[in-house]
Formats: structure tokens, C-alpha cells, sequence
């Protein structure tokens, strides 16, 4: 598989999304098969791998670390910290990224991995109670102290990214993006990796399984699965959403791709340091998703999506209230700025 750079990071074309191996999407694979999959990923050439403290909370950062421990040197592996998560019950209390927390978290990451170091660090959400110079002056010590490589962003504000940025540089930004979720194109996230030489991590860029068609009204989600209670996913609002398939099968049929792997060659096409990280519990849903690096869509297939994208509206928020909120937010500035 070809690599693109992430800063100066560089990585597979294609990640690996680890989180609904073992958390939110409801069905959660057995661990030895989480292993298995991973591994691969690894061997179908995907080099970069994203998990997070929070995730499960903390068995994906175990399954993760020990799926990749015998290719240690061959892979990237990326988490994250900025959850206030209490230790005995894994509830998730809000976020904190106070410079004990995040060395705390840290070393405990590094731990469940099994590793010394972790390539990239992301916060996984702006602590509005923290400068952002402060977390990122952290992250800097760490790097120094040898405990991390490199600093990521997960949806952040534009300013926020830039002050971050100068005191420590960012490798990734990790936001939300796909065919219906197209807002860092115009809060000025891609302008600001444009202009810094930052590289773009889209999460969902299925939208949670959405595009690839495997989920249409008639869907019953699990209760235990996050979508269920989000409103882009009940079931008016996806009968409406469903011309956004309907696009990408069109396109798809023309080059003999699906609809997801057309939805995952649109990202790659956007820009040239846009990693996505499509996931999956499924090893045929694996071997799809990383073929669409090998689907080329034309100038006439991008300008046709470009059209279509411009007469389709989303209904329905991606999040609920509370996680809607967690998103874009702008770190306070230091009291002497």
C-alpha cells in the first residue's frame, strides 16, 4: 500500500479505525478475533492504527498492543488522552486534559500497549477549563522524555489548532469527515493543515457505516449501540439520507467499486495528506475498504459528486446534544495573553 505523510509521519494511505472492535457500535467481536483482524490489516499492508484510553474504556488499547507487539517496528500506533475516566467503573465523568492527567493517562497507555513509546498522541477532546499551550507544552515534554513521537488534534477549533501548533508542532488532526459530514471544509481545519502542513485524519469516513448501504430506515440498531439514540440515525432521517448511497452506487457501478470504496477514493482525493481510518469487525468489510485505494475516480466522477453534494442536504445532527458540544470547541487563552 502506498504511504502519505502526516506531518512528518509517514503511513499507510489507508489506517485502521480500532474503536468498534470492542466499543460503541453494540456488537463487539471476542478479543482473540479483534487480534486476528488487526493483524490483518498488518498484513494487507495498512501500517497505522488508531485506538484510544477510552475505547471500551481501555481493553481496545490492550487488544490493540497485543495484536501489533510481534511488527512493533513495522507500524504506527496512535492514541489519545483527555477523558476524565474513573478507574473503577470506566464511566466517563467529562474531559480533562490537566498536565498531571494527561502523563497519567499517558503512562498508562503506554502500559495496556506494551510499548515505550507511542507514535502519535492526540487529544481527543479540548478541555475547555485548559490552554491549549499548556496541553501541547506537555506533549512536547513527552516527546522529549521519549514517551511519545509525535502530537494530534482530535476536533479541535482552527485557533486552537494554531496555537497548539506553535508550541509544539502537529503531526494529524483527527475530525469527523466523509460525503455527509463535509464541515472541515469551511471552519477552517483543512485551510489551517493547508497552510501548517498538517495532516488530516477523517474518522467515520463511512459515516458510522451509513455510506457503505449496509444500514437503511428499516435498520433495528442494538441498544447498546451509540447510534441508536443519535439523530442522523433514526429512521426518517435515514430514509432522506439514503440519495447520499444512491450517489455513491452510481459513481461506484462506472468503475466497478462499491459504495463505500467510492465514499473512501472521494477522502483520498480531497487532499494529498488525508489519511482515513475506516474500521471494522467484519475481515470481507476489511479487504473492501482497503481496495479503495486502488479506485481512481476521474475529474468527471469528482465533478459529478461535486454536483450532486450540492443538491443534497443531511437531515439530522451526526451527535447528540452533549457530544455535539465536545466538538470544535476553542481552548481558553493563557491569563497573561
Amino acid at each position: 500500500m502506498k504511504q502519505r505523510m502526516l506531518g512528518t509521519l509517514a503511513v499507510s494511505e489507508i489506517g485502521f479505525g480500532c474503536m468498534g472492535l470492542d466499543f460503541s457500535y453494540g456488537h463487539r467481536i471476542s478479543r482473540e478475533e479483534g487480534i486476528a483482524l488487526i493483524r490483518n490489516a498488518a498484513e494487507r499492508g495498512v501500517t497505522f492504527f488508531d485506538t484510544a484510553e477510552i475505547y471500551g474504556p481501555f481493553t481496545n488499547e490492550e487488544m490493540v498492543g497485543e495484536a501489533l507487539r510481534p511488527i512493533r517496528d513495522q507500524v504506527v500506533i496512535a492514541t489519545k488522552f483527555g477523558f476524565d475516566i474513573d478507574p473503577a467503573t470506566g464511566q466517563m465523568r467529562g474531559v480533562s486534559s490537566r498536565p498531571e492527567n494527561i502523563r497519567a493517562i499517558v503512562e498508562r497507555s503506554l502500559k495496556r500497549l506494551g510499548i515505550e513509546t507511542v507514535d502519535l498522541i492526540y487529544q481527543h477532546r479540548v478541555d475547555p477549563t485548559v490552554p491549549i499551550e499548556d496541553v501541547a507544552g506537555v506533549v512536547r515534554d513527552l516527546i522529549a522524555e521519549g514517551k511519545a513521537r509525535h502530537f494530534g488534534l482530535s476536533e479541535p477549533g482552527a485557533q486552537t489548532l494554531r496555537r497548539a501548533h506553535a508550541v509544539q508542532p502537529v503531526a494529524a488532526v483527527q475530525n469527523e469527515y466523509s460525503l455527509w459530514w463535509r464541515a472541515p471544509e469551511t471552519n477552517g481545519i483543512l485551510a489551517a493543515c493547508d497552510e501548517l502542513g498538517i495532516g488530516f485524519v477523517p474518522y467515520s469516513p463511512l459515516g458510522k457505516g451509513f455510506l457503505t448501504g449496509a444500514i437503511t430506515a428499516q435498520t433495528k440498531l442494538e441498544k447498546t449501540d451509540f447510534r441508536a439514540n443519535t439523530p442522523r440515525f433514526q429512521p426518517e432521517a435515514l430514509a432522506k439520507n439514503e440519495a447520499f448511497v444512491d450517489l455513491l452506487k452510481r459513481v461506484g457501478a462506472v468503475r466497478g467499486a462499491t459504495a463505500a470504496q467510492v465514499a473512501l477514493a472521494w477522502l483520498l482525493a480531497q487532499r494529498p495528506y488525508i489519511v482515513p481510518i475506516p474500521g471494522t469487525t467484519k475481515r470481507h468489510r476489511l479487504e473492501e475498504n482497503l481496495g479503495a485505494a486502488s479506485v481512481e475516480l476521474t475529474t468527471a466522477d469528482l465533478n459529478e459528486i461535486k454536483t450532486a453534494l450540492a443538491g443534497l442536504n443531511v437531515e439530522g445532527d451526526r451527535y447528540a446534544a452533549a457530544a455535539n458540544a465536545m466538538a470544535g470547541v476553542e481552548a481558553p487563552l493563557k491569563a497573561n495573553n
